[in-house]
C-alpha cells in the first residue's frame, strides 16, 4: 500500500514538473523535483499518514494522497504559449499520468490473472489495488477547487474577473474539499467515477 501510494504522488508531482521542463521552465529541475525518488517530493502527513490512514479507517473505500507542491514559475515558459494555457498544462500532467499507470496496471493485471504461478493472485491483487488508487488521485485532483489541479486547468477557461475569484478560495480549498466531500454527495460521485473506471479498465464488475 505504502509503494503503491508513494509511486503514484512521486509519477504525478515528477510529471508536473516535467511538463513545466518541456514548456521552458527549468525550476523544478534546478530544485530537483524532475526525480522518481520519491524522497524528493514526499509530505509525511499527505503522502503517507493521511493516504493510509482513511484507507484503513474506510476499510479501503476511500483514500487521497498528496505531496510537495512542485515549484512552477509561468514566466520562464516559451514565449510560444501564453501563461494561462502553461499553467493548465502543468496542472493536468499531473492526474493525467495517474490515469496512465493506472492504464499500465490494468495490464499488469491482466497477465497475473491467467499466469500460472504462486505470485499471480497476489499480482493481481496489487495491481487492482494499484488501479484503483491512481484513478482515484486523478478524478479527485480535476475536482476544480483550489489548490487541485483542475482549479489551475478550469482557469484557462475562465475570464480574469472569475479567474480572480477562484484564486482567492485557494487558502480555504482544502476546506473547502472537505466540506463538499462530507455535506455533498461528492464523495461519492468521485468514487462511483472510480468504481466504473477500474470495472472498465479490468474488465470487472
Amino acid at each position: 500500500m505504502i509503494s503503491i501510494v508513494l509511486l503514484a504522488v512521486t509519477v504525478h508531482e515528477a510529471c508536473h514538473g516535467l511538463a513545466a521542463f518541456r514548456l521552458g521552465d527549468d525550476t523544478a529541475y534546478l530544485s530537483g523535483r524532475l526525480t522518481l525518488n520519491p524522497v524528493a517530493h514526499i509530505d509525511l502527513f499527505g503522502s503517507l499518514v493521511l493516504p493510509l490512514a482513511l484507507y484503513f479507517l474506510s476499510n479501503g473505500a476511500f483514500t487521497f494522497a498528496w505531496a510537495k507542491p512542485v515549484p512552477v514559475n509561468p514566466l520562464r515558459f516559451r514565449r510560444d504559449i501564453s501563461m494561462r494555457t502553461g499553467m493548465a498544462a502543468v496542472a493536468a500532467a499531473g492526474p493525467l499520468s495517474n490515469i496512465l499507470l493506472a492504464v499500465l496496471f490494468a495490464v499488469l493485471y491482466r497477465v497475473g490473472s491467467v499466469a500460472d504461478n504462486p505470485y499471480s493472485q497476489t499480482l493481481a491483487y496489487l495491481a487492482i489495488l494499484a488501479v484503483s488508487i491512481n484513478l482515484y488521485l486523478a478524478f479527485f485532483n480535476f475536482i476544480p477547487i483550489p489548490p487541485l489541479d483542475g482549479s489551475k486547468v478550469m482557469l484557462h477557461f475562465l475570464s480574469p474577473n472569475a479567474a480572480h475569484m477562484m484564486l482567492r478560495l485557494e487558502p480555504y480549498g482544502f476546506f473547502i474539499v472537505l466540506l463538499l466531500f462530507y455535506a455533498t454527495p461528492l464523495g461519492k460521485l468521485v468514487a462511483l467515477l472510480t468504481a466504473g473506471a477500474v470495472a472498465l479498465l479490468l474488465g470487472i464488475g
